[in-house]
């Protein structure tokens, strides 16, 4: 089918494609990581559910092996504390409050992201 003739169709049908310039894309999972260096990003929006798409060629790494900053947070983190610095930072940025307010709500949340911004709203 024509690239241009399948766009048509999907903005008739209400789905919004966008190319993001990604310059990194990592999948962690229980035991390694996928990291796609130059990976092709398309996001689809349909009716409000967001669907990323990744086209490229991964490289397989042990889990942590890549981390910048994993040797500070695992000494700083105990073990009631193992709330991800990017969740915080999620939760930080969509309720609009300093990071250990969000720590603290992800702690009383069990890490549950949404209900930790719901009750920081």
């Amino acid at each position: 089918m024509n690239p241009r003739k399948m766009k048509q169709m999907m903005k008739q049908m209400g789905i919004d494609v966008t190319e993001l310039d990604a310059e990194e894309v990592v999948i962690k999972t229980a035991d390694e990581e996928l990291v796609f260096s130059d990976a092709q990003v398309t996001r689809m929006d349909a009716q409000g559910q967001e669907t990323y798409q990744i086209v490229g060629e991964p490289e397989t790494r042990e889990l942590g092996a890549g981390d910048d900053g994993g040797d500070e947070s695992a000494e700083s983190a105990g073990a009631a504390d193992a709330i991800p610095a990017d969740d915080v930072a999620i939760v930080a940025q969509r309720a609009g409050v300093p990071e250990d307010e969000a720590r603290e709500a992800l702690e009383a949340e069990d890490g549950d992201l949404a209900a930790a911004i719901a009750r920081l709203e």
